[in-house]
């Protein structure tokens, strides 16, 4: 293990132990990283180096259109901010909050140069959520977008670590005219953590994974160049936030990789992003399948014409939404499946290799696997647990579910798959209790809680249920306490409440009420039953 740079030591002392690792590979020539790494300095400061700062970099929906240069220069200033005024540390845990823009892009690269880690939130989140990501990460400083500063504020009262907020869209930028624009990044190590993702188990508990600066440069070295193969002149464009790693990949450090430019939308629905590939001349678009299902119906009345990428992943892709993408706009969607723990896509198939209903086979650099119950390999045909190792890998941050996610080495995501007679790698369900709707995990027993918060309900049980459009919908049983309601109006009463606790995406698309859930003799619920109601 290389020497850290890290003066606060938080994210190293509590990695997994090494035993408790899954196996890395770094099979390519262009995974063999040098000791000493700086995931900003590669993917920014060396691209104006080489005499490239006036490359357009990245576009946001106010008009704002910054060259590599430019980026370069507000990303120096709000690193000399956090160092000079905020007294941040590498190895400090930055919490960033704010809608995709231009200036969300500039705070990351920001703390990255900084030595320091970043983590991401999604703007929807609610004081509730941000409060365990904070603890759980002992977040010390927080950069936020002055217009969602109220949840934070909220969360900050019971998380004391955090003691340095700042807001962009006002102090942060009247700070940043005094900063010159230059920095000298620090010299991390290749094995410092840069980035801690967080995602929802099934407990809805938060887990943060662990990212190291080789592990963002080594997401750009695999699928980018051997399945999408984007050009330096291609414009990126996209709905997942950069909060998600998808999001990050695909929408900031997949394009810059190659000094290709990306468009930063806060908005990204099916009906805004349509006209914004006309007006930005997009070439390639990450979103989910729900996304491409519902802009084919209106793709007719878009100029698409410089389209010429399209990327799913976030949920399976139904063959049905493949085919009407295709028949509507003649373009193939390139399918993937990556998760929070790998960083980004894993197992994908090119335009030339898509086949309605599989997702692919591993990306070089990457090898996957079905295993039965036994850990052993199974035969092509038949249904087990997808196991995944390559240069990235799951390290959760201090929690014991490190021991479900790696099993003998390789990384098991929680999908059944099956391999065709093809070799394709063809997704079957989920294995826990993850509901995949629109391109969001959600966890049923968090939305359980935020039900039960509600003074009506007695007890209730959250499951997915299959849903044309989205994948999944979050569906309710609820039982309710006597001489209350059961109708439509209690319906939406229970729905806004959901969605003023949590983050409004996870609110329950469906409830119906009943006179008792299935429970085991000791009282623990049978969703499985639920499921099957």
């Amino acid at each position: 293990m290389e020497s850290s740079a890290h003066v606060d030591t938080f994210a190293r002392d509590r990695l997994p132990q090494p035993e408790a690792l899954p196996e890395f590979l770094f099979e390519l020539p262009e995974l063999q990283f040098p000791p000493r790494l700086n995931a900003a300095t590669e993917l920014l400061d060396r691209r104006v180096a080489m005499g490239e700062g006036e490359r357009l970099c990245i576009q946001g929906a106010d008009g704002l259109r910054w060259t590599y240069a430019e980026l370069l220069a507000q990303a120096n200033r709000i690193a000399r901010v956090l160092v000079d005024d905020l007294g941040l540390q590498p190895g400090n845990r930055v919490l960033l909050r704010g809608a995709n823009s231009p200036m969300l892009a500039a705070c990351w690269f920001a703390v990255i140069k900084a030595g320091a880690i970043a983590v991401g939130s999604m703007p929807l989140l609610r004081a509730r959520e941000l409060a365990p990501i904070i603890d759980k990460a002992q977040i010390t400083h927080a950069l936020c977008d002055i217009r969602l500063a109220d949840e934070l504020h909220l969360a900050r009262a019971g998380c004391p670590t955090l003691h340095k907020l700042l807001m962009y869209g006002g102090e942060l930028e009247t700070r940043m005219l005094a900063k010159p624009p230059q920095f000298d990044n620090v010299d991390t190590a290749a094995d410092d953590v840069a980035l801690i993702a967080f995602t929802s188990g099934t407990t809805g508990v938060p887990k943060g994974t662990l990212h190291f600066q080789r592990d963002l440069l080594a997401a750009c070295a695999c699928w980018p160049p051997n399945v999408l193969r984007a050009v330096p002149d291609d414009v990126f464009m996209g709905s997942p936030p950069l909060a998600f790693t998808f999001g990050l990949g695909g929408l900031l450090l997949f394009p810059m990789s190659i000094g290709a430019s990306t468009v930063l939308l806060e908005k990204a629905t099916p009906d805004a992003l349509l006209p914004a590939v006309a007006q930005f001349r997009t070439s390639v678009l990450f979103t989910a399948p729900t996304s491409y299902r519902a802009m084919a119906a209106q793709a007719a009345q878009h100029d698409l014409s410089s389209l010429r990428k399209c990327v799913s992943a976030g949920e399976a892709l139904p063959a049905a939404t493949r085919t009407l993408w295709r028949e509507t706009t003649g373009i193939e969607i390139i399918d993937g499946i990556g998760s929070t723990e790998l960083l980004h896509i894993f197992i994908s198939a090119d335009e030339a290799h898509a086949k309605g209903g599989a997702t692919g086979v591993p990306v070089p650099g990457y090898r996957a696997a079905v295993l039965g119950e036994d850990g052993q390999a199974l035969p092509r045909g038949q249904v087990g647990r997808l196991a995944v190792k390559g240069p990235t890998g799951c390290r959760y941050l201090d929690d014991p579910r490190q021991a479900n996610y790696v099993q003998n080495g390789w990384n098991l995501t929680g999908d059944a798959y099956l391999v065709d007679d093809d070799g394709q790698f063809v997704y079957q369900a989920r294995t826990d209790d993850m509901i995949i709707s629109g391109g969001y995990n959600i966890a049923g027993p968090e939305v359980e809680s935020a039900l039960l918060l509600h003074p009506a309900v007695a007890e209730c049980g959250v499951v997915g249920q299959a849903d044309a459009a989205r994948g999944q919908i979050v569906k309710a049983y609820v039982v309710m306490r006597p001489g209350q309601p059961e109708d439509a109006a209690m319906v939406k009463t229970l729905q806004d409440f959901v969605k003023q606790t949590i983050a409004p995406y996870k609110y329950p698309r469906e409830i119906s009420f009943c006179a008792q859930l299935p429970r085991t003799e000791t009282g623990k619920l049978q969703r499985f039953k639920l499921r099957t109601q």
